[in-house]
């Protein structure tokens, strides 16, 4: 497989592309664009300077709802996506669109000196999901990573370099929640029927929620029955003390196995993604009677991932359709082995647009703290863009 896959962004094509954006997103991705104009209105303000959009990552269709974003405000943007989406066909059509590819996990040094190039052109609009991957939450943000603000700074940095005026580069915190548009308890209680059945769980009542505690509590188990990790006693602990546990070990032990040594702090997502690009270059090395052989060791990589920002309360905290469908997805994807469930119901994706950051303003505190400097922008953006998904939450209920 190739290291890196450039764009080949075709204009013409992008704009045809954009034409019929509204029509393909009602009916083929069941989602229709909400933004208002006063979100458009602060996007069209700062239009004539470099832009780095940093929007949330809840499913896998949300460069859609960015893309149709880019076709109402009549903007040709580039994307950085995950390397593993650029095979066959649809990495061709990404590249068309203004894609190129990322090695998550490592230092993908050859993508972020395009990335740095893309943001010292004067009309750069560039979108990088900050998360690093799908939180599969529509109501909370995973920690937002420090590069891309990083790889701005050090653009600026490389235009002063060059004698070039400090340049205005803003970053834009984008938050994206989807809210379905119809009554979604048929659709819950569909999904968890199907759960049910192939867990062999009798349902208790009719109550959704306690229904989906059953079949999370059924998962729960087959996983630490899976690893080893069941053991008397274990229901007294909290759930919240179990769910981290079972992943702290999976990753733990597949880390072991491969011989990966981890950074303090390095979260966990990036583990992940770094043990799956070496289980494929060690694919051949592992027996087949080994405890962790490649296809246990990339199973437990996908199931890391899938239940990477879960924890018990989010339904409870706000019990809607949203985020019972969140979790039961989630279930969906375990216990069926389903890579991406079709949607539940036709949506619509509400954009907010924050007030984008010139990190020009920042820059003469950059040059004296690089890490203090970057960290605290990175943090005002993840906090920007989780206000407002919980100003959506409340102003949508």
């Amino acid at each position: 497989m190739t290291d890196f896959y450039p764009p080949r962004l075709d204009p013409l094509f992008v704009r045809l592309c954009q034409s019929v954006a509204p029509w393909l997103g009602h009916w083929q991705y069941r989602m229709d664009l909400q933004v208002d104009q006063a979100c458009l209105d602060r996007l069209n303000h700062v239009r004539d300077h470099r832009l780095l959009l940093l929007p949330n990552h809840p499913t896998y269709h949300d460069w859609i709802a960015v893309f149709l974003l880019s076709a109402r405000v009549g903007e040709v943007f580039h994307y950085m996506a995950a390397h593993e989406r650029f095979k066959g066909s649809e990495g061709r059509f990404l590249q068309r669109m203004g894609a190129y590819s990322i090695k998550r996990g490592l230092a993908d040094r050859t993508s972020v000196a395009y990335t740095m190039e893309l943001l010292m052109q004067p009309a750069c609009r560039l979108v990088i999901f900050p998360e690093g991957g799908c939180s599969f939450q529509n109501d909370t943000v995973m920690p937002f990573r420090a590069g891309a603000v990083q790889i701005a700074l050090q653009a600026m940095s490389k235009l002063v370099k060059r004698g070039e005026p400090l340049p205005d580069l803003y970053t834009v915190p984008i938050s994206l929640k989807y809210r379905y548009t119809s009554d979604m308890g048929q659709a819950i209680h569909n999904t968890l029927s199907r759960l049910e059945q192939a867990l062999q769980i009798t349902p208790t009542g009719s109550e959704f929620y306690l229904r989906l505690r059953a079949v999370a509590e059924r998962v729960m188990v087959s996983f630490e029955c899976d690893y080893d990790l069941h053991s008397v006693g274990i229901e007294h602990l909290s759930w919240n003390q179990r769910i981290p546990r079972i992943k702290q070990h999976v990753l733990e032990a597949c880390e072991q196995k491969l011989g990966l040594v981890t950074a303090a702090n390095e979260p966990m997502r990036e583990r992940v993604y770094k043990l799956q690009h070496v289980l494929e270059a060690e694919a051949e090395t592992l027996g087949a009677q080994d405890a962790w052989t490649y296809e246990s060791i990339h199973k437990a990589a996908a199931r890391l991932l899938n239940f990477d920002a879960i924890y018990d309360g989010y339904v409870a905290a706000a019990p809607t359709p949203e985020r019972f469908l969140d979790t039961l997805v989630r279930l969906e994807r375990e216990v069926f082995a389903i890579g991406q469930p079709v949607p539940k119901g036709h949506r619509k994706v509400i954009i907010h647009i924050g007030e984008p950051i010139n990190l020009k303003d920042h820059f003469q505190q950059y040059q004296k703290n690089k890490s203090s400097t970057v960290n605290a922008i990175v943090q005002q953006l993840q906090q920007t863009v989780q206000h407002n998904l919980e100003v959506g939450l409340k102003a949508n209920c």
